[in-house]
C-alpha cells in the first residue's frame, strides 16, 4: 500500500496534514510538535482526518453534501484497508501510516460514524443525557489518542484509561465553545442533553416540538458550567491515573493542554459561551501564553 505513493508525493501529503492541522486546529497543532517523531507523523494524519470529518458539515451550507462528504470518508477507510489508492493528500498519508504501524480500523471508522450519525439526526432531535455527548466525544477524539499510542507502540490499559477521559473532556468542552457558531447556523439540538436543557428552563415548545432556546444568558450559563463540570470531571479522573501511565504515553496526553485552557476561559467568563474573550487568541488566551502552558506541560512531564 505504501509503495503505491512515491517518496515526493507521500511528502507533499504529510506536508498537507500538517498545514491543514495548523490552519484549522491550532491549539493542538502545538501539541503535536511536542510528540517524538514516530508518533508526531501519525498524530498528524490522525487529526487532519479528524479536521476533514469535523469541517464535512461546515464547508457547504446543504446539508446533504456536508453527510455525502462523511460518506465518502467511509468509503476511504474501507478502501485504505483494502490497499486501494486515494487521490487525496490526507487519505493518502493515513494510507502510509496504517500500513506502517497497522493502526486499527475499528477505531477510525468509530470516528467517522459517530459524525455520520450526528450528520443524520433532524434538525430538532435533541442529544437525552450527557453520557450521549460522552460517547460521541470519545468516538471521535479519544479514539485518535488510541491510535497515537498504537503507533508509538505503547499498550497499556491505564494509558488507554486517560487517553479516554482527555478525549471525553476535550470533546465535550469543544463542543460547548462550538454553541454559539451552530446557533447561529440554527442548529436546534446545539448538544445541550434535554435532561440539562430541561433543568436550566432552555426547552420550549415551537410548532409542536421542543426546542432550545439561549435567549436567557443566565439558564445558558448554568447549563453551560453543569456540561463544563463533567469535563473538568474527566481530566481529574485523567490525570488521577498519571503515576501509573508509562512515561513515553505522556506526550499523547498534552492534549489535555487545550481542554484546560478552554477551562480555565470558560471560567473566567463565568461560563457565558458568547462571551467574545472566548475568541482571542487561542481559546481565550494569547497565542505566546498558549505556547509557554504547552511547552511546560511537556517539559514537566505533566498533563
Amino acid at each position: 500500500m505504501r509503495g503505491s505513493f512515491t517518496s515526493s508525493s507521500l511528502r507533499a501529503a504529510f506536508s498537507h496534514c500538517v498545514q491543514q492541522v495548523r490552519c484549522y486546529d491550532y491549539h493542538h497543532y502545538l501539541c503535536l510538535l511536542e510528540l517524538p517523531p514516530i508518533m508526531r507523523k501519525v498524530a498528524f494524519a490522525l487529526r487532519a482526518f479528524n479536521v476533514e470529518t469535523s469541517r464535512a458539515m461546515d464547508v457547504s451550507s446543504d446539508p446533504k453534501i456536508g453527510l455525502m462528504r462523511l460518506l465518502w470518508w467511509q468509503e476511504v477507510i474501507d478502501k485504505i484497508y483494502d490497499q486501494k489508492q486515494i487521490e487525496h493528500p490526507t487519505a493518502q498519508a493515513l494510507s502510509s501510516v496504517i500500513s506502517e504501524h497497522k493502526i486499527n480500523k475499528s477505531w477510525l471508522k468509530r470516528s467517522v460514524q459517530a459524525r455520520v450519525k450526528d450528520a443524520r439526526k433532524e434538525p430538532s432531535e435533541i442529544p437525552e443525557t450527557m453520557e450521549g455527548l460522552e460517547k460521541y466525544a470519545e468516538d471521535t477524539l479519544s479514539t485518535i489518542l488510541y491510535m497515537t499510542l498504537q503507533a508509538g507502540g505503547i499498550r497499556s490499559t491505564t494509558a488507554d484509561h486517560a487517553a479516554s477521559h482527555v478525549g471525553k473532556a476535550s470533546g465535550i468542552l469543544l463542543l460547548l465553545r462550538s454553541l454559539p457558531y451552530h446557533a447561529n447556523r440554527h442548529r436546534h439540538s446545539l448538544y445541550v442533553p434535554r435532561k440539562i436543557a430541561e433543568k436550566h428552563g432552555l426547552l420550549v415548545e415551537k410548532a409542536g416540538q421542543k426546542e432550545i432556546q439561549l435567549e436567557s444568558r443566565e439558564s445558558l450559563c448554568e447549563a453551560v458550567f453543569e456540561m463544563a463540570s463533567v469535563a473538568n470531571s474527566h481530566l481529574e479522573k485523567a490525570r488521577e491515573l498519571a503515576g501509573t501511565v508509562p512515561k513515553e504515553a505522556l506526550p499523547v496526553m498534552l492534549q489535555s493542554v487545550p481542554a484546560q485552557v478552554l477551562l480555565d476561559s470558560l471560567r473566567k467568563t463565568h461560563f457565558d459561551v458568547f462571551d467574545p474573550r472566548l475568541g482571542r487568541g487561542v481559546l481565550g488566551i494569547s497565542p505566546s501564553w498558549y505556547q509557554l502552558k504547552v511547552k511546560w506541560a511537556s517539559w514537566s512531564g505533566k498533563y
